[in-house]
C-alpha cells in the first residue's frame, strides 16, 4: 500500500495463516482488544492518533494509502481481519476452507451487522468487491488486487462484465472467492479494505457523498462521527458491532499533521497519543526523552524514488543507472534518517516470503568507483553537468530531508542540480498516476506478505507502476509464478522476475522502512511484532495513568 508522509513499507512480516490452507479457521481467535489480566483501564477510552496526511478517500474501494487504510479498517470489516501482531484472525468470516487450488469457501457469522443495524450478508460482499474491480469506479487498486481473483483483469480491463467476477454468493451467509490461479495468501489478502462489503442502498441514494458524515452506513468496530478536512476525522464505536463487547475505545480522532515537528509537539502538549513518525535524525534523542513512549521496528516496506520512465531524459536507463548508484544508502540511513531504517537495493525487502531479496553488483564497489562509471554512464547518454531534475514531493520535514540528502549527491558526484517541489500527499499522489513528474517520492507497506504485492509496482500495465516501465521477460516470469503450486519454483521463477526488472532501474530503492514513533505508555495494544504498520483501533486501549 502506498505510503505517505512516512510510508511505513518496510517489513510486514505477518506469517501466512494461509499456509493452513485446508483447514478451517476457528471463532476461537478474538479479534478485538485483549486486556491482559491485571491490567485496569482508564475510564475514558478516547484516543488521539496521528495519520500523516488528509486522506484521499473513506470509500474502502479507493483506498490506496497507508492512512486510508488506517480509517477504512476502523470503519469496515472484511471476510478476515489481521490483529496488532500481524496475524490472520476471523472478520466477518467466521471460518473458511480451501476446496481446490483456486476455490475457498467463506462462511459469514450470523451477527454481523451494519451500523444502521442491517445484517451484514453475502450480497454485500459480492457488490462490495464487484464494486471494487468495476472499471466505472475506477478504483487504481483495481487491477493490482484483481489480478489474483478469477476474470479479474478482464473486468478491470472493461473486457468482461462484473458478474463474471470470481465471487458469488452461494447463500446469505456463504461467499465463495475463485482466484486465477493458485494463491496461498488469499486469506490474508482478504483482511484488505478493498474486498471489504459495501451498502448498496446507501452507495446508490447518496452517490459520491455516501462516505460523509450522516450517510455513512459502516460494518466495523467504529462509525463517522465527524469529518474535518485537514483538522481531524472523529470516529466513534459502532454498537451494531459484532463483536462490540472487545472494543475497548469509545471514540478515536485521526489527525492529519504531514510536520512530524508538529507532530511531536502535539504529542508532548498531550494533544496526540500516537504519533505518525519522528523527525529524521531525531530518533536518538527522543528515545532518551521519552523512554516509555519510544517505539521502533522495521516493517515490509520499501522507500524509494520513482523515475518517470516516459520522461526523456529518465527513459535513458544509463541514466536511472548513473542515478541510482551514486546515493550512498548506508550515510543516508546512518546520518540522515538515523532511525533504525537499513540500505535497500530492490524492490523487495528483506523479510518478505516468496522471493529471495536482490542487490546490484556495484552495491559492494568502493564510492569512487561507482561516481566513475556513473559519470561514464551520464557521458555516454549525453547528459552534461549542470543538467536540471526536477523532484516531487509530499510535504514532509523527513522526506524534504531525504530529498535534500540525495539531491546533494548528485550535485556533488555528478554535477546534476535538483530542483525540489513539495506539495500535499493527495496532490503527489495524482501526478505521480498520472505521469507528471520526472522522479518522485514513493514508498510501498506490503499489503499481505508475499512478494507479489511489490512485483507490482515494476509490472507492465499495473495500476501501482507509477513509474511506467514494461519487462514482458519479467512479467512473464510472474505469470509462470502465479500459476504454479510448487512453492520452491515459485520463489525462484518470482526472485528472476525482481531481478530482471530492476536491473533495467525503473526506481531508485533506498531503505526499507522502519516505524520509529512515540506512543504514550498508557496506549495498550501496540505491538512490536507487527510486520506491516497495521495498528487496528479495535485492538489498542487506554491504561488508568
Amino acid at each position: 500500500m502506498t505510503f505517505f508522509a512516512v510510508h511505513h513499507a518496510s517489513i510486514r512480516r505477518t506469517k501466512l495463516a494461509a499456509a493452513a490452507a485446508l483447514l478451517a479457521f476457528s471463532t476461537l481467535n478474538a479479534t478485538a482488544a485483549l486486556v491482559p489480566s491485571g491490567i485496569t483501564l482508564a475510564a475514558k477510552q478516547e484516543l488521539v492518533r496521528n495519520n500523516g496526511s488528509e486522506t484521499e478517500t473513506l470509500d474502502p474501494a479507493m483506498v490506496e494509502s497507508v492512512g486510508a487504510y488506517n480509517l477504512t479498517t476502523d470503519l469496515f470489516e472484511s471476510l478476515t481481519a489481521t490483529n496488532n501482531d500481524g496475524a490472520v484472525v476471523p472478520g466477518v468470516a467466521e471460518k473458511w476452507e480451501q476446496k481446490d487450488a483456486t476455490t475457498w469457501i467463506f462462511h459469514l457469522r450470523k451477527n454481523a451487522r451494519w451500523s444502521n443495524g442491517d445484517a451484514v450478508t453475502a450480497n454485500d460482499f459480492v457488490y462490495g468487491i464487484q464494486r471494487f474491480v468495476d472499471p466505472k469506479t475506477a478504483s487504481s487498486y483495481a487491477n493490482v488486487f484483481g489480478v489474483f481473483l478469477a476474470n479479474g483483469n478482464e473486468v478491470a480491463a472493461g473486457k468482461k462484465p462484473v458478474s463474471t467476477l470470481g465471487v458469488r454468493a452461494v447463500d446469505a451467509s456463504t461467499v465463495e472467492i475463485k482466484t486465477s490461479g493458485p494463491v496461498p495468501f488469499l486469506p490474508e489478502l482478504m483482511s484488505n479494505p478493498n474486498f471489504a462489503p459495501a451498502h448498496r442502498a446507501s452507495v446508490e441514494k447518496f452517490g459520491k457523498d455516501w462516505t460523509k458524515p450522516g450517510n455513512l452506513v459502516s460494518n466495523g468496530p467504529f462509525q463517522l462521527k465527524d469529518w474535518q478536512v485537514n483538522s481531524k476525522i472523529v470516529m466513534v464505536k459502532n454498537p451494531n458491532y459484532w463483536d462490540k463487547a472487545n472494543v475497548q475505545l469509545t471514540q478515536v480522532t485521526y489527525l492529519p499533521v504531514e510536520d512530524e515537528n508538529t507532530d511531536v509537539k502535539l504529542f508532548q502538549s498531550g494533544e496526540n497519543d500516537m504519533t505518525y513518525q519522528m523527525p529524521t535524525g531525531t530518533y536518538a534523542k527522543y528515545v532518551k526523552q521519552f523512554p516509555g513512549d519510544a517505539r521502533n521496528s522495521l516493517i515490509l516496506g520499501t522507500r524509494y524514488y520513482s523515475f518517470n520512465n516516459r520522461d526523456p531524459l529518465m527513459k535513458d536507463v544509463r541514466v536511472r543507472k548513473a542515478l541510482s548508484m551514486v546515493v550512498d544508502r548506508d550515510l543516508l540511513a546512518q546520518r540522515v534518517t538515523a532511525d533504525g531504517q537499513v540500505p535497500l537495493y530492490s524492490v523487495l525487502p528483506k523479510g518478505v516470503v516468496g522471493a529471495d531479496v536482490t542487490t546490484y553488483d556495484w552495491a559492494s564497489w568502493p564510492m569512487a568507483k561507482r561516481v566513475e562509471e556513473a559519470k561514464k554512464l551520464l557521458e555516454q547518454a549525453g547528459v552534461k553537468p549542470g543538467t536540471k531534475l526536477r523532484f516531487a514531493m509530499n510535504t514532509s520535514d523527513y522526506n524534504k530531508k531525504m530529498a535534500i540528502f540525495v539531491a546533494s549527491e548528485w550535485k556533488s558526484k555528478l554535477g546534476l542540480d535538483t530542483q525540489i517541489e513539495s506539495m500535499e500527499f493527495k496532490v503527489l499522489l495524482k501526478k505521480r498516476h498520472d505521469g507528471d513528474y520526472q522522479i518522485a517520492r514513493n514508498g510501498w507497506v506490503a499489503d499481505y506478505n508475499d512478494a507479489t504485492t511489490f512485483l507490482q509496482l515494476v509490472q507492465c500495465g499495473s495500476n501501482q507502476n507509477d513509474n511506467f516501465n514494461c519487462n514482458p521477460k519479467a512479467d512473464a516470469l510472474v505469470k509462470e509464478a502465479n500459476q504454479t503450486t510448487d512453492q520452491a519454483k515459485r520463489a525462484q521463477l518470482q526472485t528472476q522476475a525482481a531481478k530482471l526488472a530492476m536491473d533495467d532501474y525503473p526506481m531508485l530503492p533506498l531503505l526499507q522502512y522502519g516505524l520509529p514513533r512515540l506512543v504514550k505508555s498508557y496506549v495498550g495494544g501496540y505491538s512490536l511484532k507487527n510486520p506491516m504498520d497495521r495498528y487496528h483501533s479495535k485492538d489498542l486501549y487506554i491504561v488508568k495513568h
